[in-house]
């Protein structure tokens, strides 16, 4: 058996009957997961690949306000019409 740094010793886990597996304690406990975290799942040469995944709540995204205030941002960046952060920073005396 090789071992690498980033390998832990393996544990094996039992498919349920909906296709269901448990995720082990320990490694469980080492990802700082909860009860009810999302994971992305995939198969990847004949191997199962769970990630933990973050959900964006609608909720924290970007007002109508401040989403306008970024596409006009990125309108000037793309016309060109930017100025170095040092001038910036001097014209406003900080």
């Amino acid at each position: 058996m090789t071992s690498r740094s980033s390998e832990q010793a393996a544990t094996v886990s039992r498919i349920g009957q909906r296709r269901q597996v448990v995720i082990p304690k320990r490694v469980f406990e080492a990802l700082r997961l909860r009860e009810g975290d999302f994971v992305e799942v995939t198969a990847d040469g004949g191997r199962l690949l769970m990630k933990p995944k973050k959900l964006v709540d609608a909720d924290d995204g970007l007002t109508p306000q401040e989403a306008k205030k970024v596409r006009h941002g990125l309108r000037q960046v793309r016309e060109g019409k930017t100025r170095p952060w040092g001038k910036i920073k001097h014209e406003l005396g900080l």
